[in-house]
Parts: structure tokens; C-alpha cells; sequence
């Protein structure tokens, strides 16, 4: 770059700042029906959207009709206050009607974001986030929330977690769950374990640290079925009481509902529907829950299924016991 072109640029740049920081402090800001921002205060200026990006704020509109997509004859925009780099992360947006006024200085603090039903403006602060391995990442609310989506379905969402050893009927309880809750028009879904590793946990094997991720990955699903508003019914062995326990913190308002099929290993083994234990007894299979792995029973599980008189409970028994279980909580919502 030639030193004339640069120097331009430099005196711009200070020029541009300066008009912001004119224009920000103690000024407000009013939409007009032409598509301009008019800044009044210590300097009566009128900016257009593309000035005002110009001096440090970030403007992002729908090119179409200059609007918010959200809601006719509202303006969308991003403040960044100062062109600067950590200013520009806390920037926010701001619903604005035409002649609405609202302070400048504020859009590089808070965010409106306007729900669909019309009734509110929430403000919220708009945070960057590392999570894990992801930088530089942000919420993105929904202007529908659980409880529209609640009252859609006219039930409550939430994670019915099964856990126990292979062959202690945890499947055979959940399609029974699922069938009884269908039959009462209530929506839920079934995530099992071994359908799971088809698909989403198929790079997963057995060793702790897979188990734990298995875990992890089934319960972020579960949480998302319950926010959408059904009631997801999760059936894996889950051996270890601190998996169980981190999927449990996930959820909100005491929605994890954790269902133990205390069943007798003898029993389970007697069973043997996908004949594991037999390899597992024959050494074919290592690492097999109950044999040469632990299984950590729960130790404040909200229901226990279990043998009475030595007799097990039919599948229809069981799923009653959950449906009760469910009503009691107002779960099932009518």
C-alpha cells in the first residue's frame, strides 16, 4: 500500500471513531420510514445503516425489505460500539419500531429478542462461550419455548432413564412404556442403547472411557427430546452411577426420572436373550457388565422394579407403575 493510500485510510479510521463515540454518548436513536437511523444529541446527524457500520457498529439487516424477519416495521440491529475487537464480541441486537428511540450506547450490551406469541421483549446479555473443543460460540434462543411446545402437546418433557443389567427387561419396558403412553395419546420416544450404537455411537466401543461417552452422547439426545416436549424413554445398561448422575445434572427442574430394573444376576443370566453371557462365561467377551465389569446399582432412583414373591412383574405391570409414577407428577397433563 502507497504511504498517500495508507495515510488515508489511518485519517478515516480516527475520523470514523470519532463520529461514533460522537454519536453514542448522550445521543439516541430514532428509525424513520425512509430506512435511516437519525442520531440526535450533542451532534444531529442522520446516518444510513451502511454509515453506521462504518463507524463501529455492526448493522445486519433482511436485505429484501430492510426488516427483521421476526416482525414487520422493525429494525435488526447489531452495536458494536467502538470498531474494536472485544467490543465488537458483547455486541447485541435490538428490535427497534419506526420512531422508537433507544439509547445507543446500549447496543453494544444487551439483546431483545421478541417471542413469537408478541406478548414480551426479553433482554438478555450476549455472551461467547467455549464449550469443550468449540470457540467462539454462541445460544441462539427459539422464539418458541418449552412450555408452548408443552402446551402443543398437553404433556410435560422429560427423561425416563432405565438401567440394570442385560437381560433385566429395560427394553421390554420401554416399548411397553412407549405403547401405554401412545394409547393415551401422549408422544415419546424410545432411545435404545443397542439401536443407538447402530448410528450415532457406532465409533464407541466398551472400555470406560467409550461407556462414559456413550452416556454422555445419549443423554444430550434425551435432553433435546425433553425440551421439545415428549417423553423420552432411554433404555441402556449405564453401569456407572456418575454417568447416570451427569446426564440427571443435564436436566432441569427434577425431569430425570431414573427407572432401576433390580433384577438378580442369576436371573438376567438365566434370560440370556442375546446369548452375551454365555460368551462372556466362555471368555469371548470382555468387559461384560455383571461378570468381569461392575455394575453401580443407583442409590436414589425415583422408581425400583423388582421381583415380588419371586415372581417378575409383567411388561404391562411395569409400564403402569412409570404411567403412575408420571400422572402423580403431572407429567401427563390434561
Amino acid at each position: 500500500m502507497c504511504p498517500m493510500r495508507f495515510l488515508l485510510v489511518f485519517f478515516s479510521a480516527i475520523l470514523a471513531g470519532y463520529l461514533a463515540w460522537r454519536t453514542t454518548v448522550g445521543s439516541s436513536a430514532d428509525v424513520d420510514d425512509s430506512g435511516k437511523v437519525v442520531a440526535k444529541g450533542k451532534q444531529d446527524s442522520s446516518f444510513k445503516m451502511t454509515q453506521m457500520m462504518k463507524n463501529g457498529f455492526w448493522v445486519f439487516v433482511d436485505m429484501a425489505s430492510g426488516r427483521s424477519p421476526y416482525r414487520p416495521h422493525h429494525w435488526h440491529l447489531f452495536g458494536g460500539g467502538k470498531a474494536d475487537t472485544k467490543d465488537a464480541l458483547q455486541s447485541a441486537s435490538l428490535f427497534l419500531k419506526k420512531g422508537e428511540k433507544i439509547e445507543l450506547s446500549k447496543l453494544s450490551t444487551f439483546i431483545k429478542l421478541h417471542s413469537l406469541s408478541q406478548r414480551e421483549l426479553k433482554t438478555r446479555e450476549l455472551k461467547m462461550s467455549t464449550v469443550g473443543n468449540s470457540t467462539n460460540i454462541f445460544w441462539q434462543e427459539s422464539p418458541i419455548g418449552k412450555l408452548e411446545r408443552q402446551k402443543l402437546l398437553n404433556q410435560k418433557g422429560c427423561v425416563v432413564w432405565i438401567t440394570g443389567l442385560s437381560g433385566s427387561g429395560k427394553s421390554t419396558l420401554a416399548c411397553s412404556l412407549s405403547r401405554e403412553l401412545f394409547t393415551r395419546g401422549k408422544l415419546s420416544y424410545v432411545l435404545d442403547g443397542d439401536n443407538l450404537r447402530h448410528g450415532l455411537n457406532k465409533d464407541l466401543g466398551f472400555k470406560a472411557e467409550d461407556r462414559t461417552e456413550n452416556i454422555r452422547r445419549v443423554g444430550e439426545v434425551a435432553k433435546l427430546f425433553a425440551d421439545a416436549g415428549l417423553i423420552s424413554i432411554a433404555s441402556l445398561i449405564s453401569p456407572y452411577r456418575k454417568d447416570r448422575d451427569a446426564c440427571r445434572a443435564m436436566l432441569p427442574d427434577c425431569n430425570f426420572i431414573e427407572v432401576f430394573m433390580n433384577m438378580p444376576l442369576a436371573l438376567c443370566e438365566e434370560r440370556d436373550p442375546k446369548g452375551l453371557y454365555k460368551l462372556a462365561r466362555a471368555g469371548k467377551i470382555k468387559g461384560f457388565t455383571g461378570i468381569d465389569d461392575p455394575y453401580e446399582p443407583p442409590l436414589n432412583c425415583e422408581l425400583e422394579i423388582n421381583q415380588k414373591g419371586g415372581v417378575c412383574p409383567t411388561p404391562s405391570d411395569m409400564a403402569g407403575e412409570v404411567v403412575t409414577y408420571l400422572e402423580e407428577k403431572g407429567y401427563l397433563q390434561d
